[in-house]
Order: structure tokens, then sequence, then C-alpha cells
């Protein structure tokens, strides 16, 4: 009983998202129209009494106040039913758009990374988006104003209830019963009907997973060469059957029990008639309340099949989104616990002291007992085999992740006790899954610092930075282009191509308040040439930055200032080039490894065809 009264006060509260002006017009109109049936009933019996009394000399003066009021209530209620689509369409839209707003800003500005990457996480995320993608899906304003209209309904039936029992009491809870039976049989079975649709929505997305499949151009050239899409749309409609084959069933047996709905109506109100009609007959009772309680019993029948799979549906969103405020705090620390950014000099000296990682859910040690000064001003490479934690350090190093152990610092100060948000402002990261956004070419830079005003000729000089204006000029519109051939006008990118990109969006973020250029293999797409010239920039760059280089191609870090090889989840070698060449060890096998096979004319650039 707590939990059922817990939940209708949590859609209730909803409500508030609709702003008060708005939300108080809505309860106004709403309790209004579950007035009209009895208003209308009672006005409906005045008037039949009138008419049944005779002609008579004050006929019309007399007829004319029940004519008008029941006249007054039709138009009434059908004004309210058109007032209250676009009013309830006005508070959905802000409800949900406060919703939405909400698990967005959970989302992008929770410290919690990892926290969002977990599955059980994503699901809650999946749930609470209040985005439906088929009817079985509700938002939070679908419970709520649902909510509002049970309420109403009970509103309305207590008006109804006063009308029947000026006719007789015991009328009352003869058809009360016969309402709230009906109400629930219908409840129930519409709850069951709902409950397999929702149980088959797993099957529905494999279906629609591959749907997209047959018809996304991608997939559909493998779909063709290799020739499985008879075995695609098999296993569409195999998932498709599983889905529907319980509702199905479901709903036949719904069907077959509905005899059950129609004596729970037709048993009552033939009493309740048949008792009226023989005290009007005997003179008991006048032709107006004869009138009055036959239009009134109908009515109440007329909301007991009131639908509650949007209260169900809108429950399920809505307790997501409790769980996610759990899962994901909005800061990390009390904002007095925090230590000051100013305390942090302009390139802070960084270093990982005795850092251990795991990922969330495996005992596998990515880092073990690292230890690495990151020296203000330098550029530094990072070298070493795949799986060896590079891209987990550079994470850790954006703050996206706190260690499993030890620490990381900025000017001796733990990254944990700085505001992750600040500490961001100084770091700009280029990842090697990095995003490849549908916007203008000019908005894919401006991301970099998107908090930064925005100006045109700072993009320019990081383009510059970057070698990205050769490219820039094969642009049908310059830098107004979409970086996608979705939109009109649009034009796709090479990956080396979007490579420069995003080497221009991480300059344009140095050149607008960061400190600390963190690469992760970004020049994976791009030919040797190509990526020594971005390289020789990058290095022009350093001592007015720190520039951290993650790189399989060693031909290229040699330039850099100190070269440090990950091993085991530790350094195991650092220093120059020349001075790791001479030590003889795993940077100078690799390194002679990747010169005989560029000797031998081996490119291991990855592309992805051309622009235009």
């Amino acid at each position: 009983m707590y939990n059922a009264l817990r939940e209708r006060a949590l859609l209730l509260r909803v409500m508030a998202g609709a702003g008060p002006g708005l939300l108080l017009v809505i309860v106004v109109v709403t309790v209004a129209a579950s007035l009209v049936p009895a208003v209308s009933a009672v006005a409906m019996a005045m008037l039949v009494g009138r008419v049944a009394d005779g002609p008579n000399a004050d006929f019309l003066a007399s007829a004319a106040v029940p004519l008008v009021v029941f006249g007054a209530a039709l138009l009434l209620g059908h004004a309210l039913e058109v007032v209250q689509e676009p009013l309830f369409f006005l508070a959905t839209a802000r409800i949900d758009g406060a919703h939405r707003a909400e698990v967005a800003r959970l989302a992008v500005t929770s410290p919690a990374f990892a926290t969002l990457e977990r599955e059980d996480v994503r699901n809650l995320v999946w749930k609470a988006r209040a985005d439906p993608g088929n009817w079985t899906e509700k938002t939070p304003a679908d419970g709520a104003l649902t909510q509002l209209k049970l309420l109403a309904h009970g509103v309305s039936l207590v008006g109804l209830s006063v009308v029947l029992v000026a006719f007789s009491w015991w009328v009352l809870p003869l058809l009360l019963a016969a309402v709230v039976a009906h109400t629930m049989i219908g409840r129930r079975n519409a709850m069951r009907w709902y409950d397999k649709w929702l149980g088959g929505t797993d099957q529905g997305r494999r279906a629609e997973v591959w749907a997209d499949a047959i018809f996304a151009p991608a997939e559909g050239k493998e779909l063709r060469v290799f020739g499985f899409g008879g075995w695609a749309v098999e296993r569409v409609t195999a998932h498709v059957r599983s889905m529907f084959e319980p509702v199905w069933a479901v709903g036949v047996e719904n069907m077959r029990g509905q005899w059950r709905r129609f004596l729970l109506v037709l048993l009552p109100l033939t009493i309740v008639y048949v008792m009226v009609a023989l005290a009007g007959a005997g003179g008991a009772v006048s032709v107006a309340v004869a009138t009055a309680v036959f239009a009134a019993g109908s009515a109440m029948f007329g909301y007991a099949g009131a639908d509650s799979r949007e209260v169900r549906g809108a429950l399920v969103v809505l307790k997501a989104l409790e769980r996610l405020r759990e899962e994901l705090p909005g800061t990390p620390a009390p904002a007095a616990a925090l230590t000051s950014p100013a305390k942090i000099s302009a390139l802070p000296l960084v270093r990982f002291e005795d850092v251990g990682f795991s990922y969330p859910g495996s005992e596998r040690k990515v880092l073990d007992g690292l230890d690495l000064e990151i020296r203000p001003g330098e550029l530094l490479a990072v070298v070493g085999l795949n799986g060896a934690g590079k891209s987990t350090l550079i994470k850790l190093l954006a703050g996206l992740y706190p260690p499993s152990s030890g620490r990381v610092t900025a000017d001796g100060t733990d990254l944990a006790d700085l505001d992750p948000a600040v500490w961001r402002e100084r770091v700009s990261v280029v990842f090697q899954d990095f995003v490849r956004y549908h916007l203008s070419a000019a908005d894919n830079v401006a991301l970099g610092n998107a908090a930064a005003p925005r100006d045109q000729a700072t993009i320019e000089a990081a383009a510059r930075d970057s070698g990205f204006t050769e490219v820039l000029d094969r642009l049908p519109e310059g830098w107004a282009t979409p970086l996608s051939r979705e939109r009109a006008g649009g034009a796709d990118l090479s990956g080396g191509q979007w490579q420069q990109l995003v080497l221009t969006r991480a300059l344009y973020a140095l050149r607008t308040g960061a400190k600390v250029l963190v690469l992760d293999e970004p020049t994976a797409h791009l030919d040797v040439g190509t990526e020594f010239d971005v390289f020789h920039r990058l290095a022009a760059r350093h001592g007015d930055a720190t520039v951290v280089l993650i790189s399989h191609r060693l031909s290229t870090v040699r330039q850099a200032d100190r070269i440090v090889l990950l091993r085991d989840g530790r350094i195991s070698e650092s220093g120059t080039h020349d001075e790791l060449m001479a030590l003889g060890g795993d940077y100078a096998e690799l390194f002679e490894i990747q010169a005989d096979r560029f000797k031998r004319g081996f490119d291991d650039r990855v592309e992805e065809g051309e622009l235009l």
C-alpha cells in the first residue's frame, strides 16, 4: 500500500515540470470536464421532466432554463475536450523536456565515467531516456497526466453517485461494485497483454538490429558479398514471431473472456433500469428522476476502462531516473573540499605515483605500480605493444577514471581533489576512437573548447597548425560544409582527413586555454610523410604546452624530448631515442623491426576512402 501511494505521489510530483500556471489551468479544466456527465444528467432530467408536464402557458419560459443548462453542458464538455488536447501537448513537452534534460545532465556532467560504462547503468540510461521507440514505452508525462485523469474520473464518479442517490441509496453500491469489478478485470487483461508486449521487446530489438543491417549501406555490402541476406530475413522473421506469438495468445484469451465484462454492465444496469421504470410507472418517482438515473448509470461505466498502462510504463522510467541519481552523483565532493585550481600552475608537473588500475568488473591489472613524471612543456612519447595500457594511462590523466591504487597529481595535488571540469579545461585529448560529428567543419573544430567564445581566426590558425587547410580547400562550402553525406550539401572525409580535423580540434583547444595536449594514435590513418609533417608541427608547439603522444610508429617519435616504453603495466624503459637505441632493449628491438618493414615498403596506414 505504501509503495502504491509513493508511486502515485512520484507521478504527481513530475507534473511540477509543466509550470505552476499551466498546471493550474490543466487541473481546473480536467476537474470541470469530469463534472460534465453529472451536470448533463441533471440538466437532461430537468428538461425531460418539464416536457413530461405537458404544454401550458408557461411552458416555453419554464423549459428555457433546463434547455439552456443542458445545451451549455454539452457545449462545455465539447469545449473542454478541445482545450485539453493543446494543454496536454504543452504540458507533455515541458514535463518530458525537463526529464530528458536531467538525464542528459547526469550522463554528461557526472564525474563517474567508469560507472556510466557499466552495463546495468547503460540499461538504466536506456530506460530513463523517455524516448519511446514503440507504444509500450511511456514517458513521465504520459503517466503523470494519466494519473490526473484517473483522479478526475474519481471526481466524476462522486458526482454521478450523488445523482443516483437521489433515486435510491441501494442503486449506488450495486453499480459501484459492478464498475469496480469491470475496471479491475479490464485493467488486469490490459496489463497481462501489456506485460507480454514488454516481455517481447528484447526480441523486437533483435529484429530491428537485423532489419537495420538489411537496409543499411555499410552492412548491405557484406550482406550481398557474403550472401547471408536470406539468413538475415529469417532471423528478423523468427524474432518477430517470438515477440508477437505470446501477445496474440493473451489477446485471444482476453477476447474470449469479454463476456464477463459484458455481464457486469448488462445485469446491474438491467436491474436498475427495470426498477426505475417500474417505480416511474407506479408514480413512485418522477420522469425527471428516472431520466437522471438512466443517464448517470450508463455514464458510470464510461470511465470503467480508464487505461493505467501509461502509469506502469512511466513508473519504469521514473524509477530508472531515481537509480541514476544514486549511480551518477553530480559532484565528486562538496565544493568546500575541492582544491582551488589557482594552486595549479599554467604548465603543471604531472606525476603518476605507484598507480595501479583495473577496469570495473575485471581483476586484470592494466597498470601495476606505474611511476611516471610528465614535465612541464616537454614532448613525451609513450610507446608499447598493444594492450600495454597506453590508452588507459591517458584516461587516468584526463580524470575519466580514478586509479585503483596510488594517485595522479598535478603540482603535488591529487587530481581526485580537483574539480574534474576545471582540470579538463586544461587538458585536450585526441582519443584513438574519436567521434565523427555530423556538424559543419567549423563546428567540429570549435567543439575542442565549446565554453570559449568562438573565434574564426583561431579556428583557421589551428587548421594551419594541423595541415587541415588543404582538405578545407576541397570542401564545397569550406568551413560551413556539413561533414556528412546525409545532410544537404554535405561531404564525408577519409579516415586520414578526419584525423587531421580532430587534431585541429585539439590544437584549437590549446589556442583557447588548454595546456596539456594528449594524443592517442593521432596519425594512424596518415601516410608516413604526412605524419612526419604533423609531428613536426606538434614539436614546434612544445614549450608553450605539454604534449603527450602515443604512437605505434617509432620512426616519428624519435623527435620527442623523452620516450617511455610501457610494458606489463609499468614503465620499463625511459630516455631519448638515441639513449634507448644505445641501451639495446625492447625499444631498440621494436624500432629495428619497424625500420626493416618500412624498407620493404610496408604501409601500416589505415585508410577509408577519399573525400568527395
